[in-house]
């Protein structure tokens, strides 16, 4: 088992839906401990043991949260990594291997859910839901939130460099109806999002998207691929500081990381919209150790663990009370925090059905093979 610190994943470039495939890490699988290994305890009857498996994205914790929690507890966490919500569901589907806390993106925890793969959460064991800023308790994805926990937020957006493009690229267009930076712009894979942004490019919504608009956008990235660098799996950010591109499609916490180190770098949410993701705390169906599991979930939860976790990943928290603690050039950075004009043009995407989803999947299939 490959074993790595997430400080020097950040060193290396690393970003929060990547792995370190070069090294084979998605074979076989990275864990990371609070402490050395040891031989388990004998563990009380009606007791868990002081252990917790965590299945969690790469650079998405805080430096010590997991070392943290094991002194504040005694419970010691293994955290594997997964590369997309995909392979999350297609591991839990399969049967749970023995995870008692993940971090699925909002519309599967609606799959999930759907497919009976979580366990309801019971509020009464996570008194730190009291730190969750009230617009996030009760999304159309987790109505009540019966299944998961707010983690982080997300919007994307166009990363560019300033001395290599004319102006704002404040539009999709430049991105998937344009031969301006021909061979300079990298598009995300993932084919739900491309789909749904080239639909507000259009003027539709993310979501119920009519068919002959798919024919459409199918036509339109068709005839953009020539132009296209690379279909990235989010390391855009990473092709922007390299200069292998000029403009790319990612998050706003991945580039929000890049512009700490590179002043000529910059990030816009297009004036037509965007999608906002939101990952979350939920716990399998079939955790072996559902009291540690609430431990662990509400102690991410606490303002203090939450603010060490953000100054590390620098994503949007929708934990109220960790932001409070936040200095000023977090809390008010637009790229981190869109103003709100600009996030009420923008939409989560819905799970719409498996069909649906497929489609997608088939669509841009067509565009890359094109």
């Amino acid at each position: 088992m490959t074993t790595i610190t997430q400080r020097g994943m950040q060193r290396a470039g690393m970003n929060r839906r990547s792995l370190l495939t070069a090294t084979g890490a998605a074979a076989i699988g990275l864990t990371f401990t609070a402490c050395s290994p040891k031989s388990s305890a004998p563990v009380a009857p009606g007791a868990e043991e002081a252990k917790l498996n965590f299945y969690n994205w790469d650079t998405y914790i805080g430096d010590t949260t997991l070392a943290d929690f094991k002194k504040a507890t005694g419970v010691d966490v293994n955290m594997s990594l997964f590369a997309t919500n995909d392979e999350l569901f297609a591991k839990l589907k399969a049967g749970n291997p023995g995870f008692d806390v993940i971090v699925p993106s909002n519309e599967f925890v609606t799959r999930m859910g759907q497919a009976g793969l979580l366990e309801p959460l019971d509020h009464a064991k996570i008194p730190n839901i009291k730190n969750i800023d009230p617009s996030f308790m009760n999304p159309q994805y987790d109505p009540e939130r019966k299944f998961s926990m707010p983690y982080t937020w997300l919007v994307l957006g166009i990363g560019y460099r300033k001395s290599k493009v004319k102006g704002v690229p404040d539009s999709w267009k430049y991105l998937f109806d344009s031969n301006q930076y021909a061979g300079k712009i990298a598009l995300l894979s993932e084919s739900a999002d491309l789909i749904r942004l080239s639909a507000k490019y259009k003027g539709h919504s993310v979501n119920n998207i009519p068919p002959e608009l798919v024919a459409e956008i199918e036509k339109m990235l068709i005839k953009q691929k020539p132009y296209v660098k690379a279909f990235h799996d989010d390391n855009g950010q990473d092709m922007l500081a390299s200069g292998e591109v000029d403009l790319v499609l990612e998050y706003n916490g991945d580039i929000a990381q890049l512009m700490k180190e590179d002043e000529d770098v910059d990030f816009v949410v297009p004036k037509e919209g965007s999608l906002i993701n939101s990952d979350t705390l939920c716990i399998p169906k079939g955790a072996p150790r559902p009291l540690n599991a609430h431990k662990f979930i509400n102690y991410l939860l606490d303002a203090e663990a939450g603010a060490t976790i953000s100054k590390t990943i620098l994503y949007p928290t929708p934990n109220a009370a960790a932001k409070a603690l936040m200095p000023d050039d977090y809390r008010n950075n637009p790229v981190i925090f869109p103003p709100a004009a600009i996030m009420a043009r923008c939409e989560y995407g819905a799970f719409e059905g498996a069909e649906k989803a497929s489609q997608y999947e088939e669509v841009i299939t067509r565009v890359r093979a094109a």
